[in-house]
């Protein structure tokens, strides 16, 4: 009997990675549009006047990183690029989430709008307008500006996967 055991589970063990390689599972959509191979992301401005200076170089950098990763299309400078995703911050808010018995606010909520404008730079042509809101919270009991800081990097990732998503994968 022990030894049909170990024969079974050699079997099962050798046949575990031929199922699992003939599995290919994709998460990334169909393909750009046509003529669309390089994509360039210039300066996000803010204009939201939350006055967080930073903001904006924060969601640029991070939203390139995220093209470069995901690598369905490939940066570029403006003058040799195919799109372009131009960005403006509308506004950030910062509010209530959480409110104890006492009165006392907990959990804070910051959440950042985006405007996002896909162009075809070499027809001049608008692809889409689109705006993308998404949050991030925060325990506002103690740490201050330091815990406010972990809720706007909570919302730059998800507006940024956001925007990427929407960009690769909508066609």
């Amino acid at each position: 009997m022990a030894k049909h055991i170990k024969t079974f589970l050699l079997l099962l063990l050798l046949s575990v990675p031929v199922f699992f390689s003939s599995c290919n599972y994709s998460f990334k959509g169909a393909s750009p549009p046509e003529g669309i191979k390089t994509i360039y992301i210039p300066n996000i401005r803010d204009e939201s006047g939350f006055g967080l200076p930073s903001l904006g170089e924060e969601l640029t950098t991070l939203l390139k990183t995220k093209f470069i990763n995901d690598n369905t299309l490939e940066y570029a400078e403006k003058t040799k690029a195919d799109g372009m995703i131009d960005c403006t911050v509308r506004s950030v808010s910062d509010e209530a989430l959480v409110v104890t018995g006492d009165e006392t606010v907990s959990r804070r909520k910051v959440t950042i709008t985006v405007s996002v404008d896909f162009t075809n730079l070499k027809k001049q042509k608008s692809i889409w307008k689109k705006d993308f809101s998404n949050w991030g919270e925060y325990d506002s009991s103690t740490g201050g500006f330091s815990k406010r800081d972990e809720g706007v990097k909570s919302a730059q990732d998800k507006i940024t996967d956001d925007i990427l998503l929407e960009v690769i994968s909508n066609w």
